[in-house]
């Protein structure tokens, strides 16, 4: 056991941190990547799968930006009718009464409109369908577009209805003084106008065991916060591991955290009052991301009126300190 395990040993917690928060004992082990990105996704593959067993149309779509949403929504409508136009052609000459175009692509074009027609349920009665081809394949379009509106409209319904935590997390984790000794710090601020209310954090503390110079399996500390729930969240919220003496980060130094591959994962609880229901943020902060002697600077900006405001811009601004 190194000098460096027999610290953290000296130092348990109260919850010893067997439980790996669902990770497993083999990735913990075998990973050498973070376990949690900054955004709150995993590193985790996952095959043996086909396509279709882990093809989730409903949550992707629910899930992407809206920015991919509406270009997922434009280019799925212009295929359709483009589609449609090409079975119109295919059809025949004659399978649509009030054409007049003599070139291939102007023959595509009118068809393409009035797949457009079709597929709205618009009918300015320009063009109809002539055969009997043609009206099965209006039937089959109108169809279409029906449970295609609906089903669109459903998900941006979905989409808008979703409550989920905008919680912003400071670049930068910081040891920081604190009290006459250090903390380990990090700031939150919500990025909704929307509030939250009764939100609780905690904070595990994973590291890799070390035997000789081999690294082994992760092991899992719970830090104890100075405060680990608010009631309200209207402003920023520096969340603080006193580092005392029953941290395990006592007598640490960052070379120490660099060698034991440490990673602090941050799980967040909320109740978003405008949907009223839990919402959930998670992130993690790697040995690289954590500035050993640094403090926050003030968010707050008062004035004169009495008002006091935050600066969400001021989110990330630390500076150096003496420990």
């Amino acid at each position: 056991m190194t000098a460096l395990d027999e610290r953290a040993a000296s130092h348990p917690t109260k919850d010893d941190s067997n439980a790996d928060l669902g990770f497993g004992s083999v990735v913990a082990r075998e990973s050498r990547r973070r376990l949690l990105n900054r955004d709150g996704t995993f590193n985790v593959g996952r095959e043996g799968l086909h396509f279709w067993e882990s093809l989730s149309a409903y949550h992707y779509l629910l899930t992407i930006s809206w920015m991919r949403f509406f270009g997922f929504v434009v280019g799925s409508y212009l295929v359709a009718n483009a589609v449609f136009a090409c079975i119109y052609l295919i059809a025949g000459p004659h399978a649509l009464a009030g054409t007049h175009a003599t070139t291939t692509s102007g023959r595509f074009a009118e068809a393409f409109f009035f797949s457009v027609h079709t597929l709205a349920t618009i009918g300015y009665g320009t063009m109809s369908p002539l055969t009997l081809t043609a009206n099965i394949i209006v039937t089959i379009e109108t169809l279409i577009g029906l449970v295609g509106v609906a089903v669109m409209a459903g998900i941006s319904f979905a989409r808008f209805s979703r409550p989920v935590a905008k919680v912003l997390f400071s670049r930068s984790a910081v040891i920081a003084p604190y009290r006459g000794g250090r903390a380990f710090m990090f700031r939150i601020a919500n990025q909704r106008s929307s509030q939250l209310v009764e939100v609780s954090a905690k904070v595990l503390l994973s590291r890799r065991k070390r035997d000789g110079l081999t690294a082994t399996d992760r092991e899992f500390l719970n830090l104890e916060l100075e405060r680990s729930s608010v009631v309200f969240f209207p402003l920023s919220w520096t969340i603080v591991h006193p580092i005392d003496e029953k941290s395990p980060l006592r007598d640490w130094t960052g070379e120490d955290l660099v060698d034991c591959d440490a990673e602090f994962l941050v799980l967040l609880n909320g109740f978003e009052e405008t949907f009223s229901q839990t919402v959930h943020a998670r992130s993690s902060y790697t040995s690289s991301e954590v500035v050993w002697g640094a403090r926050f600077l003030s968010m707050f900006t008062p004035r004169t009126d009495g008002d006091v405001r935050v600066d969400i811009r001021k989110l990330h601004e630390i500076e150096n300190v003496r420990l």
